[in-house]
């Protein structure tokens, strides 16, 4: 069955052509003059669609309603291409004693996207308190991550393949990107970056290691501040385990550039490793991601189905800690959670304190 909801549309008029497009595949793909997009929401009464010219610019171009097949929601835009922004709201039942979490207030970059842009991003103002203050129906348009289309077939891989070393003759080096190549002593151009890791090759043959293990890739939020020291200094989040998306790789990695760039540095770190004989394994994290518990920020999989994206456990007012979560971390639920709710069965600590920057780019 096929539904489409009443959101009005907005586009330039001329420029843009919008029709119901495919369910299939998910994410955003390039095909016919212009772009398919297709999100997942069981739940969702109605998804918009946002189009940036620009991915950091403040407004959009353009809004679209989105079409309902299943639970699928889907739209074709002509007339747009690669390194365009988008995003979305998700209007939903608002019905925490069931686990929903819609809030069209909230600006949510796609679960699927390959790139993001994070130069608006305010941590702060994604989560629905700020302190005391309920900041829950302030819009944070402006202050929003923006996912980027790409051009994932542009990449030429020059005949790569895996090296596909026997495990028993493997020396596997785990590395942080950034820090493998941030400090002067490395001696490389791009210091901090996939591109610093590529000039680091022939030290890494020279250890005779046959594959390097790279600490999270994926896009995480670099000012995310964990805690203070006892100096009071912020002390931000340095190894990136608390993903922001899946299939993105973390921008403040790449030498400059955003979009089709920034994937395409990952790709030539990838290729270049693999000439040199070297495999690439990446330790990713699927027990959690950075939106944490229910006081966390909302940008992408508890805006569109909290329900299907997390494993919930239910609290009530007797409860003082959540089962699943004691059992696994041991983590204590805020005294603001509702008296009979759904929240993730592996919350962390909300951390919404506002960045004056802005910007995801971590110090180097």
């Amino acid at each position: 069955m096929t539904t489409t909801h009443d959101a009005a549309q907005t586009a330039p008029a001329g420029e843009l052509t919008i029709s119901a497009g495919e369910p299939h595949p998910l994410g955003a793909h390039l095909r016919d003059s212009g772009v398919n997009f297709a999100v997942f929401s069981q739940h969702a009464d109605a998804v918009t669609l946002l189009l940036f010219a620009d991915p950091d610019d403040p407004e959009p171009m353009a809004t679209v309603p989105l079409t309902r097949t299943f639970h699928v929601w889907h739209a074709h835009v002509a007339g747009i291409g690669e390194n365009v922004g988008y995003a979305f709201r998700v209007q939903g039942p608002e019905l925490a004693e069931h686990g929903f979490r819609f809030n069209p207030q909230r600006v949510l970059i796609d679960p699927y996207a390959r790139a993001n842009s994070s130069s608006l991003w305010d941590r702060g103002r994604a989560c629905e308190r700020i302190g005391d203050d309920d900041i829950s129906g302030v819009d944070n348009l402006e202050t929003s991550m923006r996912s980027v289309v790409v051009r994932p077939s542009s990449f030429d891989w020059q005949g790569d393949r895996p090296p596909r070393r026997p495990m028993a003759d493997s020396v596997i080096y785990e590395m942080h990107v950034r820090g493998f190549t941030a400090h002067p002593s490395a001696g490389v151009a791009n210091a901090g970056t996939y591109l610093g890791v590529v000039e680091k090759i022939p030290y890494l043959q020279s250890l005779g290691v046959t594959a390097v293990e790279l600490l999270p890739v994926f896009e995480f939020d670099g000012q995310d501040i964990l805690r203070h020291n006892g100096a009071g200094e912020p002390l931000r989040n340095y190894w990136g385990y608390s993903t922001m998306s899946f299939f993105a790789p973390h921008s403040a990695y790449a030498s400059g550039g955003t979009g089709t760039e920034v994937l395409d540095e990952f790709r030539t770190m990838v290729r270049e490793l693999h000439k040199a004989g070297i495999e690439v394994i990446l330790d990713v994290v699927f027990n959690h991601t950075d939106e944490g518990q229910h006081q966390g920020p909302a940008f992408s999989f508890k805006g569109f189905d909290n329900p299907n994206y997390y494993h919930l456990v239910q609290v009530t007012a007797s409860t003082t800690w959540i089962t699943r979560a004691a059992a696994i971390r041991s983590t204590a639920i805020t005294p603001s959670a509702p008296a009979s709710s759904w929240i993730p069965s592996t919350i962390g600590s909300p951390r919404c304190t506002s960045t004056a920057s802005g910007s995801m780019k971590e110090p180097s």
